[in-house]
């Protein structure tokens, strides 16, 4: 066997095998082994913290240790950087909330096969929904900065942040001096305020409503809506738009953030991905291309459609 069939071998393994990996770093998340691991530690005395089992403990850590996010130096583990940069509460980097969404994930995901035959979501496990919406903050944290950034806000005085889920980009909004109006359904706005609350931010009202069948208000500058149109029907997401427009004053804008996904659908890796997610998770979403967007915008009376590529994610503005 050659050299380079050994390796693509070794590559498509890796490919394959990837679900290894990742469901090693989703326990030791779940059994909090981080949080334990502030000091070094052996592997019994993390058994005696955790009430596990020395011998799975120590193969458990050994193996995290293996993927670089704990360190061993003779028989005491302790965290690497990215892990007190990622996996610890007080890290305002923290993902541990992601990592248990995903641990959800997991078991829909494990249901691909049926979803695929049948073309059915699979929510089997159910979710625990503070942690959904936590996960939520834990992914926009990184984004907000630039996301918002790439909206024209000259002359917004006041915003909608439809569907706004943790209020990350509420409170974004608001550091910029704005109005921000978060509207979501009753049971996410108690963990976004709490969340709001956590991080001190101001100037931030709340709507509770189900923004397809409820009124969202009237007189804002600027609508915004991330993340939103991957969970709905591209009728769902073009009525959104419709109510959206006019939600807004003359001249305001709207600003739709979602993960960018090319013409054929098949590139980035990450939106191609993510579609797969919502098709096992909804009944009717999944990735939509910038061209889909572009013509929804378009087809609802917006003017001025203009977009921006952020890597993973892809945001689109335009005016009313």
């Amino acid at each position: 066997m050659n050299k380079d069939l050994i390796q693509q071998l070794q590559d498509f393994m890796r490919l394959s095998g990837g679900f290894r990996a990742s469901r090693v770093i989703l326990t030791a998340n779940n059994l909090e082994v981080f949080e334990h691991l502030k000091t070094p530690r052996t592997a019994v005395e993390i058994a005696g913290k955790l009430a596990t089992d020395p011998r799975a403990t120590e193969i458990l850590l050994d193996a995290v240790t293996a993927l670089g996010l704990l360190a061993k130096t003779g028989v005491k583990y302790r965290n690497t950087v990215p892990a007190k940069k990622f996996l610890l509460k007080e890290s305002p980097w923290y993902q541990g909330d992601m990592l248990r969404h995903s641990d959800a994930l997991w078991k829909s995901w494990s249901g691909l096969d049926e979803v695929v035959k049948t073309g059915l979501p699979n929510r089997a496990g159910g979710r625990d929904y503070e942690v959904f919406i936590r996960a939520m903050h834990n992914n926009a944290v990184f984004r907000a900065k630039r996301v918002v950034s790439a909206i024209d806000l000259s002359n917004v005085k006041k915003a909608l942040d439809l569907g706004g889920g943790p209020g990350t980009y509420s409170m974004e909004l608001a550091r910029q001096g704005i109005s921000v109006t978060l509207f979501d359904l009753p049971d996410t706005l108690v963990v976004s305020r709490k969340i709001i609350r956590e991080s001190k931010v101001k100037d931030i009202d709340f709507i509770s409503g189900d923004f397809q069948a409820d009124d969202i208000g009237k007189g804002y500058d600027l609508v915004f809506i991330s993340q939103i149109f991957h969970s709905m029907s591209e009728d769902e997401c073009l009525a959104l738009l419709e109510k959206s427009r006019n939600a807004l004053n003359p001249n305001g804008r709207i600003a739709v953030h979602e993960f960018f996904l090319k013409k054929d659908r098949a590139h980035p890796v990450p939106g191609a991905l993510f579609s797969v997610n919502m098709l096992v998770n909804t009944a009717a979403g999944r990735s939509y291309t910038t061209e889909e967007m572009k013509a929804w915008l378009k087809k609802a009376g917006f003017r001025g459609v203009k977009t921006n590529i952020l890597g993973e994610t892809v945001v689109l503005t335009a005016r009313r």
